[in-house]
C-alpha cells in the first residue's frame, strides 16, 4: 500500500505539529514516520510526516486540495509526494566513472528506489557500462563553441524523458544558469573536496601540498555559483605522510561513491528540505 509523504515550512508558530498531525488522524490516516526541526536563527518550523493511506478517508488526488485549507491557516511552503511511485533520474557524467558504478549497483541492489532513465555524457566511456546495465546512454560532446547547443538537447531529453533528478556523477562541465533554473534543487553534485576549501580544479594535489591530515567530499544542489549551492552530505577520512596523491585519490573516491549515494537516497526518500542556501536532512 502507498504512503504519503507530506514537506512542510513555515515561520514558527504554536500548533503546527498538532494540525498536522490532526488532519492525518481525523481522516484515518496512521502515521509511519514524523520528524520536525526548528531553526531558531530564521524562527523556520520544518517538518517530515509519511502516513499510511491504507483506510485514509481522502483519495489520493484529492490530498492536496484538502491539506491547502490547512496549509493556508500558517502560511506553509509544502509539498506532497507519494511513495511507489519511482522517480525519474539522470545520470551525467564524464571519464572518471567510480560515481557511475557505485549508484548502478546500487540501484540494481534496490538500494536507490528510482528509475534510472538516462546515462549522458561528453564522453564515450560510460557507454559500455550503460549497455552492462540495460540503461539508454547518450553521448552529447561539449565544447565551449558548441555548448548552448549542447545543453538545449540535453535539456530537451530529460523534459521528453520526464526525468525529475539530475545526478553529476563527476561530469566535468559547469552548467549554465539557465539550465539550474529549469531544475532547482532538483541537480545533485558530488564534488571531490570537503566544501568550501579546496574548491575548483585538483583539490587532492592542492591537500597534497597543504599536507592536510583530513580529506572529504561533499555532495550538494547545484546553483548558477560554481560549488556554492546547499550542501546535503560530507564526509572525510584521516590521511598521514604515508599517503601519495593515488592514495588520497583512492580514498577520495570511496568517500565520493558514499557521499553522493547518500544524498540521492534521501532524495529519493523525499527526506530533504532546502531553505536560503542551507538544507535540513530528514535521516
Amino acid at each position: 500500500m502507498k504512503n504519503a509523504i507530506l514537506l512542510i515550512s513555515c515561520l514558527d508558530q504554536k500548533g503546527i505539529t498538532a494540525a498536522v498531525t490532526s488532519f492525518v488522524f481525523e481522516n484515518g490516516g496512521n502515521i509511519i514516520d514524523a520528524n520536525q526541526h526548528i531553526d531558531e536563527q530564521s524562527n523556520t518550523f520544518f517538518m517530515r510526516i509519511e502516513w499510511s493511506l491504507s483506510g485514509f478517508k481522502v483519495s489520493q488526488g484529492k490530498i492536496a486540495d484538502t491539506f491547502k485549507v490547512l496549509a493556508k491557516t500558517f502560511d506553509m511552503t509544502w509539498d506532497l509526494y507519494f511513495t511507489g511511485e519511482p522517480t525519474k533520474v539522470a545520470i551525467f557524467v564524464s571519464q572518471h566513472l567510480h560515481c557511475l558504478y557505485d549508484l548502478l549497483l546500487r540501484h540494481k541492489a534496490g538500494q536507490l528506489p528510482c528509475e534510472i532513465s538516462l546515462i549522458i555524457s561528453n564522453h564515450p566511456q560510460a557507454q559500455s557500462v550503460a549497455k552492462d546495465f540495460g540503461v539508454k546512454f547518450v553521448l552529447i560532446p561539449v565544447e565551449a563553441k558548441n555548448k548552448k547547443v549542447q545543453e538545449k538537447k540535453q535539456r530537451a531529453l530529460l523534459v521528453k524523458e520526464g526525468v525529475e533528478l539530475v545526478i553529476l556523477a563527476r561530469y566535468h562541465q559547469i552548467l549554465s544558469a539557465e539550465f539550474v533554473a529549469q531544475f532547482p534543487n532538483q541537480i545533485i553534485n558530488i564534488h571531490h573536496s570537503f566544501l568550501p576549501a579546496f574548491v575548483g580544479k585538483s583539490p587532492y594535489d592542492q591537500a597534497y601540498q597543504k599536507g592536510v591530515k583530513i580529506i572529504g567530499a561533499t555532495s550538494h544542489f547545484v546553483i548558477p555559483q560554481l560549488d556554492q549551492g546547499p550542501i546535503i552530505e560530507q564526509d572525510t577520512v584521516r590521511i598521514s605522510h604515508r599517503d601519495a596523491i593515488e592514495d588520497l585519490k583512492r580514498k577520495g573516491q570511496d568517500l565520493e561513491k558514499i557521499v553522493l549515494s547518500r544524498a540521492v537516497r534521501w532524495y529519493l526518500q523525499r527526506k530533504i528540505l532546502t531553505y536560503g542556501n542551507k538544507t535540513v536532512v530528514f535521516e
